[in-house]
């Protein structure tokens, strides 16, 4: 009888350590909402026109995000989620440069502008005296 007991009282034991080698044996899932995330930076980088002002970071980024693809294939999950946030870190960096240029676009022909402006400012007011 007691060797049936202490059979028992190792049972729960040996269950908690079943159930912690199953969970370290287990592949993580894919990481899907960083891959989802990557993809839309990289859409929307690419409606606003980025490749115009910082293809360099839209091509990092594109290429990140397919080695996390790579990645979730080869079930390196870890992996493919690091490389599926970088991906959308270069989107968004690429899309905040590329705003950045539109603005200096923008802020230069208005500066041209203004430019002409006080030039024919001068101009008449030179006819006038």
């Amino acid at each position: 009888m007691d060797t049936s007991l202490r059979r028992y009282a190792a049972a729960p034991g040996m269950l908690v350590l079943l159930i912690a080698l199953t969970a370290c044996a287990t592949t993580p899932a894919p990481p899907t909402q960083a891959l989802q995330g990557a993809e839309s930076a990289i859409a929307t980088a690419e409606q606003a026109r980025v490749s115009d002002y910082a293809s360099a970071e839209l091509t990092v980024a594109r290429e990140k995000l397919a080695a996390a693809r790579v990645a979730v294939r080869n079930e390196e999950m870890v992996r493919a989620e690091r490389l599926a946030i970088e991906s959308r870190v270069h989107a968004e960096l690429a899309h905040a440069r590329a705003e950045e240029g539109k603005a200096k676009a923008i802020n230069d022909d208005m500066q041209h502008s203004i430019d002409t402006l006080q030039q024919e400012m001068n101009r008449a007011a030179g006819g006038r005296q």
